[in-house]
């Protein structure tokens, strides 16, 4: 069956990324209550408005313990009072995600893969539609494996593309394949690599990226337990991916970006190449490493949000 393509903004991709966040379901208006079961929230039980309304900056990536770091990081950034080691996780009524709210900037952790990461985007939406949140912009914060890049270089996400190099993420809904846009925020990601360009601290492209639905076989991966091609074979193919602008590789960023276009939501995807994938597979640089270039996502979209405050940076 050929699949349906939604685009779902009209004829002006200007226009929806100045609307109220949305969400493309009209039974939520016939529910008397809205229960965001994986982060033990809901519009009876909590006051969403009172604890949500000023957010206008949302951070997401797939480690709980990395989330939270950032959180106490932003909460240093912003100079915010009290002690960013007693921070809470709004979301400790269940085991799913982390969430931490520090000042207008929302901390969450997806976990790893599409079906995780959307299930939290869901019921993140709904969140922000509910708080009747404004002009938010959405962050993926997260490590990848580079395509032609030095190990430690920072990929600003031009557009998410799947295993044919489409900008497109297919969903399947009643038997039936959604196509839908993968289209980033050119002026959030544009503003991104000025920023870096002020740090002048690390290495920043704007690329594409490729998003697979595993970390091994879906990435051409030659040491995992299942294998079933060639070491040619698999340079081929990230010569292939190269040569359409792909920069690095990921599992989460096709179905990030579709969901907040649908749902007018101005999003950006920030990730740190652990390696080169031409010269290997395995991620062989020391802790202390990986966890400086994990950093490095993190320090150029807090300098972004400090920038868009009008604070001092």
């Amino acid at each position: 069956m050929a699949p349906i393509l939604l685009n779902c903004v009209g004829n002006d991709h200007k226009d929806y990324i100045k609307q109220h966040v949305q969400v493309k379901n009209p039974y939520l208006d016939t529910m008397e209550e809205d229960i965001l079961y994986h982060f033990s929230l809901g519009t009876k039980t909590h006051n969403l408005p009172e604890m949500f309304g000023d957010i206008k900056f949302v951070c997401v990536g797939g480690s709980a313990n990395r989330m939270k770091a950032f959180a106490q990081f932003m909460h240093q950034e912003l100079k915010l009072s009290g002690n960013p080691e007693e921070i809470q996780d709004i979301c400790a009524g269940t085991d799913r995600y982390c969430m931490y709210k520090v000042g207008p900037v929302l901390s969450i952790s997806h976990g790893m893969g599409v079906p995780s990461i959307s299930i939290m985007l869901h019921e993140l939406i709904k969140l922000l539609h509910h708080a009747q949140c404004r002009d938010v912009v959405l962050f993926r914060l997260g490590t990848s494996g580079g395509v032609g890049l030095a190990p430690g270089t920072v990929v600003i996400t031009a557009k998410a593309v799947d295993y044919s190099f489409l900008p497109q993420f297919e969903q399947v809904v009643l038997g039936k394949v959604i196509t839908r846009s993968t289209e980033l925020d050119e002026g959030v990601s544009n503003a991104l690599l000025q920023c870096s360009s002020e740090l002048n601290s690390f290495p920043t492209v704007i690329g594409n990226t490729m998003c697979t639905h595993d970390f091994y076989e879906g990435q051409g991966r030659l040491d995992g337990a299942l294998c079933s091609f060639s070491h040619e074979e698999k340079l081929e193919y990230l010569s292939k991916a190269y040569e359409a602008g792909v920069r690095n590789i990921e599992m989460e960023s096709t179905v990030f970006a579709a969901m907040c276009r649908v749902c007018g939501l101005k999003a950006a995807v920030i990730c740190v190449a652990l390696l080169n994938r031409f010269e290997g597979d395995q991620i062989t640089a020391s802790h202390d490493v990986l966890v400086e270039y994990q950093q490095r996502p993190q320090n150029l979209v807090s300098y972004f949000i400090k920038k868009r405050l009008g604070l001092n940076v």
